[in-house]
């Protein structure tokens, strides 16, 4: 029972590829403090391959032992995959993480559809173990979406969906979200979900960030429509510029 628990705890990890090839091909100009890396570029990068790698070799290995009927190391080696995408991996460089703002995703694209629908059934359901699990399903079924079908519509619910992810209490990596946030208006300008408001509240309650909490709560009072939005972010600049 408790192996074949582990099997299929194992299938709904490796349902996508974590960590797919950096979007970044040239040393980026910021880091997720805004500041420059101090020459980390080439060691983020090399950590990104090495978790792809070791996560490759582990399921080639388990395939090996599958195949010949060695229950004991195929346990070892589903094991060892489950407690792996167990591990937050934080984004140390957000351009190796986070896909530039310049995507346009404007087609259908059922495959993409599929997925998605499929992340959506593991996001936010659970509690304790099974919901850190299943944030993490959902993670990595969203970022396959971007990975292989960029130029889908949803991308830009994909990058909310994402930003919710990384803010939730299973990630609490509120650089990562804000970014995941500002994709989503940038990939469709026209979407109705709340990434501006939500970007703004992290910079300032999370990041205390004033200057670029200011920024975007003043990009909701000419982009939104919700009033409820428009009166907080007017009160918030108020109140973080001093004024009264």
């Amino acid at each position: 029972m408790a192996h074949r628990r582990l099997a299929w705890l194992l299938v709904l990890f490796a349902a996508a590829v974590f960590a797919a090839a950096p979007y970044a091909q040239t040393p980026p100009a910021n880091t997720v403090t805004g500041k420059s890396g101090g020459g980390d570029f080439e060691l983020v990068n090399k950590l990104v391959n090495l978790r792809k790698d070791y996560q490759k070799t582990l399921e080639l290995l388990r395939q090996q032992y599958h195949q010949v009927q060695d229950k004991e190391r195929e346990r070892w080696a589903t094991e060892e995959l489950i407690a792996f995408h167990r591990i937050p991996k934080h984004a140390f460089i957000l351009d190796l993480d986070v896909p530039p703002p310049n995507l346009t995703g404007n087609s259908n694209v059922p495959e993409a559809n599929k997925i998605f629908t499929w992340a959506m059934g593991f996001k936010d359901k659970g509690f304790g173990t099974d919901y850190i699990d299943n944030q993490r399903r959902a993670e990595l079924l969203f970022q396959e979406i971007l990975t292989k079908y960029p130029q889908s519509d949803k991308i830009g619910a994909v990058a909310y969906n994402l930003g919710d992810i990384y803010e939730s209490k299973a990630y609490r990596q509120y650089y990562r979200a804000v970014e995941y946030f500002h994709r989503c208006y940038q990939w469709n300008p026209r979407t109705t979900l709340d990434a501006r408001i939500r970007a703004a509240r992290i910079y300032d309650a999370k990041l205390n960030n004033r200057a670029k909490a200011i920024e975007v709560y003043r990009e909701v009072t000419t982009h939104e429509t919700d009033p409820q939005y428009i009166q907080e972010a007017t009160k918030r600049i108020a109140e973080l510029s001093g004024s009264r």
